[in-house]
């Protein structure tokens, strides 16, 4: 692995530690979301919903996904599924990401693109610590606190290129610029960290917003496309 920025290196002391992140398996969360994109893809907003993510590999599952209480969604790599509460298999995407964009899509998604698109966000999202560690994800300091990322293509993530803001003073993630290109090109947005809170001595972001992004980079006032709020949130190691 190449040297720590000294960005990166500043937020991961401030989430945990290096060693924490290293030795990190799964991540437990329990997790509420809202916003106009839920809206707009006529899905259900997630309220309290349980969330399991392993660290180490592109693997996330969300329960519920949708309207059945009983059917979680599973990110596994490019592939995505839905499973039962007897963990069979009910329906099935292979490469989930080849279905995006098309007509049907721009006016409705079902559980299998929910599940991709959530689960794929989630893991990007609550692994960031991890992420700042992994030789597959090219890290650059843009500017003192600003981190821009490029990532491969086999991670499932909203696009390539991507920028992390991070407080100077604190280490902690402010805001995270991107594109969600499943959505549309034009889907260029700001996601800010409005809140932190602390469980078990471990600190992580615990209200998110996301919101366009003016070309100045700087987030707009609305509409709030999307409103994360994370419950509870555990990391076993190994």
């Amino acid at each position: 692995m190449s040297e720590l920025s000294k960005t990166a290196a500043h937020a991961l002391e401030a989430y945990g530690g290096v060693t924490l992140w290293r030795q990190a398996q799964w991540l437990e969360a329990s997790v509420s979301v809202r916003g106009l994109a839920f809206t707009l893809k006529q899905r259900p907003f997630f309220r309290r919903a349980s969330l399991r993510v392993a660290v180490p590999y592109c693997w996330s599952r969300l329960q519920p996904i949708g309207r059945q209480p009983h059917i979680a969604g599973v990110l596994d790599g490019p592939g995505v599924y839905l499973e039962d509460q007897e963990g069979q298999r009910v329906a099935e995407r292979v490469q989930a990401r080849s279905a995006f964009p098309s007509m049907r899509r721009h006016v409705r998604w079902d559980d299998l693109d929910m599940a991709y698109f959530a689960n794929y966000a989630f893991w990007n999202y609550l692994t960031l610590p991890a992420l700042l560690l992994s030789d597959a994800v090219h890290w650059k300091e843009a500017a003192p606190g600003v981190l821009d990322a490029l990532f491969p293509d086999s991670l499932p993530t909203h696009c390539r290129r991507q920028r992390f803001h991070f407080d100077q003073d604190t280490g902690l993630l402010r805001q995270h610029d991107y594109t969600a290109e499943i959505i549309g090109g034009f889907a260029r947005a700001a996601h800010v960290i409005e809140a932190h809170a602390t469980q078990g001595g471990l600190r992580f972001p615990s209200r998110r917003r996301v919101t366009p992004r003016a070309p100045s980079g700087r987030p707009l006032a609305g509409p709030t496309l999307i409103a994360i709020d994370v419950h509870a949130l555990r990391v076993d190691v190994a």
